[in-house]
């Protein structure tokens, strides 16, 4: 009989989904309360619980739960396969542009043909894969705690990838100090530009939680910034994600007291007590002193179901962001040291203003003159990052200077009285803040048809795109310490200037209107002479008034009349009224005194005649 070898089967695709659904019906089927609980008196008087057993001391199932229990896993096994992020990033941008630095030894991937395909990575994977990101051949890099010790993924001027780093931080964890090594490790020296730094978060708030306790040790500790906490444009953080701050505390302070009085919308005192375990009203009806801690609280919110956590998040978030932003009007928000990235600055006058007696070092107030690159958003990316044609959009034009701006719902503020202020975000070309309805309400800006949105808004952006923006600024730098207490303390932001060819200034900034009595306090003469261009701007951009140097000691300051803000000359003798009039200046008696006002319109050409 002739021997035939039957052919061996062909292989079968892979169909292999890795996601985490076993976990969870694992954690289902073993921890899912499914067993009857009887209800006993105590010796005081208090009612408790015990598992029930029968007479074998076998337990006692709960039929409902158990088919609660069962239910549950039917739905969750029948939802389709969730990819983990990992995966999905290879799977989204492909293996030839994803660099992935891990510990895993074993991976599966979409083959050119569509297919699944085990792939097995040796160790010195990781090595090809750095060197692959390091030299530009892979944009994207995914690295891990066990894939990313000893590793340095910088902007690095010795590499071949110099672009700006944008790190995605994707599960954070509990531990801070490993998340911050993480961060660490874009973020070095010798490197072409800081990275940018991208905290990922659902919309579930309570994972606030995690990001929080980060950002409080970058802002305490400095990490990844050698001693500067970098905000402004390249801020690592906003204020508001530490949720673990002085204003936070305060926030949170004043919300038990809204819970206490009845007057969040979110959940009532009977409710969050009984949801949290933890206790705000004391055995004698008044709120207790010692009230939980910012890390208690969060923890326990955290336990909350999804809604009531964003509902809660929503109101404590609204009373954080109340406080922040009326420190960073009053110029008392502490925000570390900002840099200021321009093309190039020029020191236009140096001011000795102090030398130590010592030591020899010297303080100087420079004046300087920068040229920013100016950086818009452009039509496509606006309509990416907020959708022009949504429902709660508004397209505005300001009737008044012409500007364009896109309208947006932002979180309400919440006042120490509980009182809701409504809220938007303000996208321009250039700059984006939050307007609330009241100051919309009364600005001039008005709605305008999607076309000619795109066309001003397009507009604005080639206008910018071809200019720098040229500004001038003091910078008290050298040994300030000594002279801390003679700079003003309604504005503190301290600055690095940072120019393209390498050169930084590192100071602090001196409103224009402060310097005279910056020089003053000092004993030293006050040499800056003002133009009126920034004698204006400083006036009407503070609301701080300033003297004038001419014949008379003057003083332009900003002056509230009839419901309009108006430019106003003090210090001038009535012996001189005509000459002031024949300048351009008007007045007006009111209250049965004579003013004298500048025009707004022509204010810079009516100043400088009256200065020269």
């Amino acid at each position: 009989m002739e021997n035939r070898r039957k052919p061996a089967p062909t292989a079968a695709t892979l169909d292999i989904n890795c996601d985490c659904k076993e976990y969870v019906v694992d954690y289902l089927t073993k921890s899912f309360p499914v067993r009857l609980m009887a209800v006993f008196t105590d010796e005081n008087g208090n009612a408790r619980s015990e598992p029930m057993s029968d007479e074998n001391g076998a337990p006692v199932l709960c039929r409902s739960a158990l088919a609660a229990r069962d239910r549950m896993i039917e739905q969750l096994c029948a939802l389709p396969p969730i990819a983990t992020a990992l995966d999905a990033i290879i799977e989204r941008f492909g293996v030839d542009q994803v660099a992935e630095v891990t510990g895993r030894t074993r991976r599966l991937i979409v083959g050119r043909d569509g297919r699944q395909v085990l792939q097995s990575r040796s160790p010195r994977a990781n090595v090809a894969e750095t060197r692959d990101f390091m030299d530009g051949t892979k944009r994207i890099l995914v690295f891990s705690d066990a894939g990313g010790t000893g590793r340095s993924y910088h902007a690095d001027l010795a590499a071949k990838n110099q672009m700006r780093r944008v790190h995605f931080l994707l599960e954070p964890g509990w531990r801070a100090d490993a998340a911050i090594q993480g961060l660490g490790r874009t973020n070095r020296t010798n490197q072409a530009s800081a990275p940018l730094f991208r905290p990922v978060t659902t919309d579930v708030r309570g994972e606030r939680r995690f990001i929080s306790t980060i950002a409080r040790r970058l802002d305490s500790l400095g990490a990844l910034t050698r001693g500067q906490r970098q905000t402004g444009g390249q801020n690592l953080f906003d204020p508001a994600d530490n949720l673990e701050s002085t204003y936070a505390k305060e926030a949170l302070h004043r919300w038990f007291g809204l819970l206490f009085a009845g007057k969040l919308e979110a959940v009532t005192l009977s409710r969050f007590e009984e949801l949290s375990g933890l206790r705000v009203e004391g055995p004698d009806g008044g709120m207790v002193d010692d009230l939980p801690t910012i890390q208690r609280w969060l923890n326990r919110i955290l336990a909350l179901p999804i809604a009531l956590q964003n509902g809660i998040f929503d109101e404590f978030l609204g009373l954080v962001e109340a406080r922040i932003d009326a420190a960073r009007q009053a110029g008392t928000l502490d925000i570390g040291v900002e840099t200021i990235a321009v093309e190039h600055y020029e020191v236009l006058t140096d001011t000795l203003l102090r030398t130590d007696a010592l030591s020899g070092a010297t303080t100087h107030l420079l004046e300087l003159e920068i040229a920013r690159a100016l950086k818009p958003l452009r039509l496509e990316r606006l309509d990416e990052l907020y959708g022009l044609s949504g429902a709660r959009q508004q397209l505005l034009r300001n009737a008044r200077s012409g500007r364009i701006g896109l309208l947006v719902p932002a979180r309400s503020l919440l006042t120490d009285e509980g009182m809701r202020v409504a809220r938007f975000e303000l996208v321009r070309p250039l700059k984006h803040g939050h307007i609330t309805a009241d100051q919309l309400e009364e600005s001039n800006w008005e709605t305008v048809d999607p076309t000619e949105f795109q066309r001003l808004w397009q507009a604005e952006v080639d206008d910018a795109a071809s200019n720098h923006k040229r500004e001038r600024l003091h910078l008290a730098t050298g040994l300030l310490l000594p002279v801390w207490d003679k700079l003003p303390s309604d504005y503190v932001r301290v600055s690095r200037i940072s120019a393209r060819d390498g050169r930084s200034l590192l100071g602090r900034e001196v409103p224009l209107h402060c310097v005279p009595e910056l020089c003053q306090a000092l004993g030293l003469e006050d040499e800056h002479a003002f133009s009126a261009e920034q004698i204006v701007d400083a006036v009407n951009g503070t609301g701080r008034p300033m003297q004038i140097k001419s014949r008379e000691a003057l003083t332009l300051k900003r002056s509230l009349v009839n419901g309009a803000q108006r430019l106003e000359l003090t210090g001038w003798s009535a012996s001189r009224l005509d000459w002031y009039k024949a300048h351009g200046c008007f007045t007006e008696i009111i209250r049965y005194q004579t003013r004298l006002f500048v025009p707004t319109t022509s204010a810079v050409s009516v100043l400088a005649r009256l200065v020269g």
